[in-house]
């Protein structure tokens, strides 16, 4: 009985402490545009309708008992810098009314970004409540206001809050103020191009919300010299935790890694023909920032290939994980570089004219790093077999096939032609099989087995 009430005890402490964690989660407050330039149209649709079904699907996703609050600027009066409304109280406000508010909105006026945030943050001071902000605007300050310059003076004051800003369909030139803001507010500016982007973009900045450590750690990717929008896979290496993720949409992206040690698997998107790429053992600490930089810029794979320690023709072949085929060249003896996209890869080599039971090989793991040249060396290794069949000490014409010892495999044939015939074979042991042509056909053939040794010569004459 004792235990049943222990148990029926620590799942009702258990149970009320989540429920109390549930309750004091800090408010999600939206402000939102609805300016007049949010009648603009992207893919057949306006701004304002896109980030209305953007805004109500993230809502709708968000657990019941997570606090909203909705500002609106620019809906109400046309020239009003001032014109700003809280629509959905941030201490009580639900889904429900956050959705059906947004919707109700039509777009007029100008862009206040400086006023709403202080609006925002003067409710803050008064309530002593931290919060998460996340400002979604398509438009640039039309009110002689710098946002930064508010959110960095209410941080230094100690209001605690997140602030995420979406610049949606912005041009970059725009955007220094507003990563100025974010970065001062401790949360990120995302850039959404069309509604897909920006749905995804809405749930991140609500996933990364004040309640969560902070950042301790940024990712940045590029390709010769141009950002590139990337999906990080982060997986924890010592306490095999799921993996964490972050999408850095082409900018610097942020994200909290538990001190451990990291592999990162790296996905450029955008439709890029740039390979994914593995960074093993990268650091992250509690205290201080970590920081990655990505670079995708070609790397070069410096291909030499041998046979008995001489330069030699060859085919080769690099392969990307799906097995497609990326690249291939020809070494004619000589050093040959191949310019690849960074990755891990398998290469193919085909060694030509030599025969044999291994005139071919395939090696794994292959890792072209950006910007550097990576060595690959094989070497073959071979003798050489001459072959001549005769009668009465005359050369004459057969017909030479050359087997494996063991599997009986067919690895080279020639004919002799009255001058005897000759093969560049891989070292091992092979069985070789003499048949004369012409006027001498009728003679009985003749097998005879041969050990090759690395850079030794066997020549055989043959009497029929």
């Amino acid at each position: 009985m004792k235990k049943i009430t222990l148990l029926f005890l620590t799942l009702f402490i258990v149970l009320n402490t989540q429920g109390q964690n549930q309750e004091n989660k800090a408010p999600i407050i939206f402000i939102y545009d609805a300016s007049g330039s949010m009648w603009g149209q992207l893919q057949g649709k306006t701004k304002m309708e896109i980030a209305a079904n953007a805004l109500s699907n993230t809502v709708e996703n968000l657990s019941e008992n997570q606090k909203l609050g909705l500002v609106a600027y620019g809906h109400r009066k046309e020239g009003d810098c001032e014109d700003v409304e809280f629509m959905v109280d941030a201490a009580s406000g639900t889904k429900t009314e956050v959705i059906t508010a947004v919707k109700g909105i039509k777009p007029l006026g100008k862009t206040p970004l400086a006023y709403s945030a202080a609006l925002v943050i003067d409710n803050l001071r008064a309530s002593k409540q931290k919060a998460t902000i996340i400002l979604i605007t398509d438009g640039i300050e039309s009110c002689d206001g710098n946002i930064c310059e508010i959110v960095q003076a209410a941080k230094e004051e100690g209001i605690d809050f997140k602030l995420h800003i979406i610049g949606f369909g912005l041009k970059e030139e725009d955007t220094q103020q507003l990563r100025c803001a974010a970065g001062a507010g401790d949360g990120s500016y995302f850039t959404a191009e069309n509604a897909e982007n920006l749905g995804e973009i809405l749930n991140l900045a609500t996933a990364a919300t004040v309640d969560k450590p902070d950042n301790n750690f940024s990712v940045y990717a590029l390709k010769n010299g141009k950002p590139l929008d990337v999906f990080v896979k982060a997986y924890d290496i010592v306490a095999k935790r799921r993996p964490i993720m972050l999408r850095t949409y082409q900018d610097t992206g942020y994200f909290y890694l538990p001190p451990s040690t990291y592999n990162f698997e790296v996905m450029p998107l955008e439709g890029s023909d740039v390979d994914g790429i593995t960074i093993e053992n990268i650091e992250s600490h509690e205290n201080g920032m970590g920081h990655q930089t990505v670079t995708f810029d070609g790397g070069t794979l410096d291909v030499f290939i041998s046979n008995n320690g001489a330069g030699w023709d060859s085919m080769i072949k690099i392969l990307n994980s799906q097995d497609k085929v990326i690249a291939t060249a020809r070494t004619y003896g000589v050093n040959k570089e191949i310019e690849v996209n960074p990755g891990v890869y398998q290469v193919a080599i085909q060694a030509l004219v030599i025969k044999g039971m291994h005139t071919k090989t395939e090696l794994d793991s292959i890792v072209i790093a950006a910007g550097k040249s990576s060595p690959l060396r094989y070497d073959f290794k071979t003798g050489k077999v001459e072959i001549y069949a005769k009668v009465a000490g005359e050369d004459i014409d057969s017909i030479v096939t050359v087997t494996e010892e063991q599997g009986g495999k067919n690895v080279a044939s020639g004919r002799t032609y009255n001058k005897g015939t000759k093969f560049i074979l891989n070292t091992g042991t092979y069985k070789v099989h003499v048949r004369p042509l012409g006027a001498n056909k009728e003679k009985s053939p003749q097998t005879f087995s041969i050990e090759v040794k690395e850079g030794e010569t066997i020549a055989k004459a043959l009497d029929f």
